[in-house]
């Protein structure tokens, strides 16, 4: 499963994928992973969530960033949630079109491996493309 966070910038998208991640925190059973760009999330999530800063690695793009999801996943199985905060902001793409392919092959992968995604983006709801409101 795929679950899409969209809205503008100062919307609470941020403060809903904490909230959300310290949920998963307590009711998921395997590890819960949160990759977002800087260090800001340190003290908002749970310590037993595994918080990667992405610009710590050298992700290009969006097949650069699936590519990084399936190597942490490689290195553990036991991974049963990933979030993702500031999904432009980690690629350094604003492109909705190369957004939306990255949703379809994130669910792709989320049902051959039984990993839950929750991705936020900072965009203007009206701005989603057709193939990015399936996720809403």
């Amino acid at each position: 499963m795929v679950k899409l966070i969209i809205g503008g910038t100062g919307s609470g998208k941020t403060k809903e994928l904490i909230d959300q991640v310290n949920a998963a925190v307590k009711e998921e059973k395997g590890s819960v992973v949160c990759i977002s760009r800087g260090d800001k999330l340190t003290f908002d999530i749970s310590h037993d969530a595994r918080l990667i800063d992405a610009k710590e690695y050298p992700i290009k793009g969006y097949e650069g960033l699936l590519g990084f999801v399936g190597g942490i996943h490689a290195g553990n199985y036991d991974i049963t949630r990933v979030f993702i905060d500031g999904l432009y902001k980690i690629t350094g793409e604003k492109d909705a079109a190369k957004a939306e392919t990255f949703l379809d092959e994130l669910s792709a992968f989320s049902e051959k491996h039984t990993v839950n995604f929750v991705v936020s983006l900072s965009e203007d709801p009206a701005a989603a493309t057709e193939g990015m409101k399936k996720y809403l």
